[in-house]
């Protein structure tokens, strides 16, 4: 039995990516919701994470088919695992040629961005358009971060034809997922084929499982909100 522990579906950007490839795949998963009460040592987020992972963060994929249980802790080791445990699901693009691009573009998010990243945290359930506006304005890392996304979308989905960025549902677009709440929550301007990309990775029943569970959880963190004093 698979088990994946994430943390709050609104923030939580890098449980989200594993959540929503499990989910899209129909991967049979338990799903355990550990909020964020606090990142510091004792909290009650790290108790629990910390007698699971070494590194005291999620996601975390336990499967219990394993002798003692097997613990996985990164959402690219995570993303192999469940490739190699479900080769039926076709998870990376079968060509192989395309397979190491989708591999070498989630590499690429999974170190890079960082001027996106750190000025436009994932926030799905919040609309602040007025604030990426400012972020566009005063955050040259920004518009670089967005103007490398929409050339590599741009290009992949030219190559693959669509829908997605390799043609079928893989890895990669569940790893940018993310990426996209972040385009939206802060209307970051984008190319007419890359908006469209952005509608369908919405549309994906995963994704709007995802999507409706972070609406739903009504948690404001005010740690989490740079732009934010209250949810209203």
């Amino acid at each position: 039995m698979l088990k994946l522990f994430i943390g709050n579906k609104n923030y939580s950007s890098w449980s989200m990516r594993t959540g929503v490839l499990i989910k899209q795949a129909d991967i049979a998963c338990e799903e355990v919701v550990v909020r964020f009460d606090s990142f510091a040592a004792g909290s009650n987020f790290r108790q629990i994470i910390d007698a699971i992972s070494p590194t005291g963060k999620v996601p975390v994929l336990v499967d219990t088919d394993v002798v003692n249980g097997l613990v996985v802790w990164d959402t690219l080791a995570i993303a192999e695992y469940l490739a190699e445990k479900f080769p039926e699901k076709a998870l990376w693009p079968r060509d192989v040629a395309a397979r190491a691009q989708a591999r070498s573009v989630c590499a690429e998010m999974h170190s890079g961005f960082t001027g996106l990243r750190s000025n436009c945290p994932m926030n799905i359930e919040a609309s602040l358009r007025e604030t990426g506006q400012l972020v566009w304005r005063d955050q040259p890392a920004v518009r670089a971060d967005v103007k490398r996304i929409v050339r590599m979308w741009s290009e992949l989905l030219r190559a693959s034809g669509g829908p997605m960025l390799f043609g079928d549902f893989s890895i990669a677009d569940a790893y940018f997922a993310p990426v996209v709440m972040r385009l939206k929550t802060y209307s970051l301007p984008v190319a007419l084929d890359v908006a469209a990309y952005m509608e369908r990775v919405c549309a994906l029943p995963g994704v709007q499982a995802w999507v409706d569970g972070a609406l739903a959880e009504k948690d404001f963190l005010d740690f989490e909100e740079p732009y934010r004093l209250s949810s209203s």
